[in-house]
């Protein structure tokens, strides 16, 4: 193995290891309003906002970067305005609730998604995240987001299910954030040495 392979090898090991040294913290919140339940979450990733931004907007690879979906797709685009399909099957405990919406998604390009259901499982659902920019690097994400479930089971255990599979969904989003910054800057370093003299 030559010197500058040595170094890469090395290098690239200790900024895999730095990433993987802060851990994402996700903090989330349920609560009641009417029929409505409101979930709200703030989300802190060691990565930069633009890698943050990749993930949460690539819906046509989101089955590989959520466990409770089985289809993800981008039905229509026009401009920052998105109709997304999605499947899946959330699962908390022994209940488990199959779901089949389609949205509208209002892009903010780095700062802002907006989404409502069009049709769907649920009555309603409307959210919001938003992005800024941390120290470290490090992204901050604010959530907010309204679900109104169409069962009465659904909504029996509504508050828990919620909490579970939104700080499931951001820890999976959190991690592949993480990988992607990692194989980022991995990628940067060969690129870095492989230019040098």
């Amino acid at each position: 193995m030559s010197m500058r392979m040595a170094i890469l090898a090395v290098l690239s090991f200790l900024c895999s290891g730095f990433a993987f040294a802060a851990e994402p913290e996700v903090v989330v919140a349920v609560s009641e309003a009417g029929e409505a339940f409101v979930v709200e979450a703030t989300i802190r990733v060691p990565v930069a906002q633009r890698v943050a931004w990749e993930v949460l907007v690539d819906f046509d690879h989101m089955t590989g970067i959520l466990n409770n979906l089985t289809a993800s797709r981008v039905a229509a685009r026009q401009g920052n305005v998105l109709v997304v399909r999605q499947e899946g099957v959330a699962r908390f405990g022994l209940f488990s609730y199959a779901f089949k919406v389609e949205r509208e998604i209002r892009l903010e390009p780095m700062k802002r998604i907006l989404t409502r259901n069009l049709t769907g499982s649920l009555k309603r659902m409307e959210s919001e995240v938003r992005l800024a920019e941390g120290k470290g690097p490090a992204t901050q994400i604010a959530y907010r987001a309204e679900f109104v479930f169409d069962s009465v089971i659904a909504g029996l255990f509504g508050a828990s299910f919620l909490h579970h599979e939104v700080e499931e969904q951001f820890r999976l989003m959190a991690a592949e954030m993480v990988r992607r910054d990692s194989e980022l800057s991995a990628a940067t370093l060969q690129q870095t040495l492989h230019s040098g003299p």
